[in-house]
Formats: structure tokens, C-alpha cells, sequence
């Protein structure tokens, strides 16, 4: 629907406005129809990630404060509806926060924010939205994974790349190291094992921690 939105877009309404209208009308028809709390990261500083839980989820939506990814990853765990955000990289001294995400039963991540990539947006950070498992519905374009593996190597980034992965993350996770991994969809996970394992990687696990929808890149003007 977002995508749809940015592309027809016309006039000389910004498309900023247009974007924050959309998502104020369903994140507050949302909440009426089931309540629910935005969890937040606020560990980087507030105003950005301020503007980006407003922006998305307008100031009807309760946004609850926490300093650490790990915070926000147990109060979505505990709630019951609840959403939760953060920055891509979790913040500075977060570590490999994303293996709280390997359980089945834990937080998943739903979306990455901003859904509509354009010069100056007004909340354009890079976000993480998490929820509770879900039944259903999930958008699938990116799989979000963590990967096990012995050590970090130069190869890595060349031979996930080559297949069109993003390392998002690398951090030590008490057994070696940890990367957080986005492949295309239609990607098969046994290409990102291959290509880890031929690129020198060790005792290697890939756990899925989530999936959200291709985002859009947009030259409009805000």
C-alpha cells in the first residue's frame, strides 16, 4: 500500500505528508480496534528515534522508553500485542543483541523502517520493528538471519554480497561470532551457507530471526 502511495504520488502535497497521514490513520485505527505500546530504543538519543516512532505510528500509539535493544526485545516478549524498534545496529555497546531473537518463541522482526527511502526524509533512520511470532501475514521479500560462525573473515562481505546479502551486523556471541544477515526471499538459505563455508566459515549455524517487505526507493521531493 506504502508502495503504491509514493508511486502515484503528484502535486504539490508533500509526499512526507501524505506518508504521515497514511500511517497515522492505521496505527491509530489499530489501537482502537486492539490497544497496543510502541517499545523504543532510546539509547542512541532520543529525538531520532522520537521522530521515527511519531512518524509511523502517530501520538495516539503509547511509545514506551528503554536504553537498551535488549530492553525493548523483553518487553515486546512480555506483552501482548506490543511492537517494538530499534536502531539497525542496536546500539554501540548492545553486542549481538539480534541472537535474543534466535528462540522460537522470541520477538521477531516485522519491517524496516523507513519503508519509503527518499533524500531528506524526516524520519529516516534505520529501524527495526519486532513483534511476537506471527501466525500469519508476513511479508517475506528480505529474511532476516543470524549466523554462527568460528571468526570474522575478509571474504565475507564479497561472497554474501555476490548473491545480493547484506551484513547488517558482526559482533562476538560468547562462542565466536555472530553476523545479522538480510537475503532476498527468493534467496535459498543453502546459497548463504555455501557461500559463507567455500568463503572459510566454521562451524556454522543460520537461524532466522525474521522477515519484512522490499522497501522502496524514492526520488520524490519531501
Amino acid at each position: 500500500m506504502m508502495r503504491a502511495l509514493a508511486e502515484r504520488h503528484r502535486g504539490l502535497l508533500p509526499l512526507d505528508t501524505v506518508e504521515g497521514i497514511w500511517r497515522i490513520i492505521i496505527s491509530t485505527f489499530t489501537y482502537v480496534q486492539s490497544p497496543y505500546s510502541v517499545h523504543a530504543d532510546m539509547s542512541r538519543g532520543d529525538a531520532a528515534m522520537r521522530d521515527s516512532a511519531r512518524f509511523h505510528f502517530g501520538f495516539t500509539v503509547p511509545c514506551v522508553p528503554h536504553h537498551s535493544a535488549g530492553g525493548v526485545i523483553e518487553a515486546v516478549a512480555r506483552g501482548s500485542g506490543d511492537l517494538g524498534m530499534f536502531a539497525l545496529d542496536g546500539g554501540a555497546a548492545a553486542g549481538a543483541w539480534w541472537t535474543r531473537l534466535c528462540p522460537a518463541s522470541a520477538p521477531k522482526i516485522i519491517a524496516r523502517l523507513p519503508m519509503v527511502e527518499r533524500p531528506d526524509h524526516p524520519a529516516g533512520m534505520p529501524v527495526f520493528v519486532i513483534a511476537k511470532p506471527l501466525a500469519e501475514g508476513a511479508a517475506r521479500d528480505v529474511i532476516i538471519e543470524a549466523a554462527s560462525l568460528d571468526r570474522w573473515r575478509g571474504d565475507y562481505p564479497a561472497a554474501l554480497g555476490a548473491l545480493g546479502v547484506e551484513i547488517i551486523g558482526n559482533a562476538a556471541d560468547g562462542m565466536g561470532l555472530s553476523l545479522l544477515i538480510a537475503r532476498p526471499g527468493a534467496l535459498h538459505i543453502s546459497a548463504v551457507a555455501g557461500a559463507l563455508l567455500k568463503a572459510g566459515a566454521a562451524d556454522l549455524r543460520i537461524t532466522e530471526i525474521g522477515a519484512h517487505a522490499q522497501r522502496f526507493e524514492s526520488s520524490a521531493a519531501p
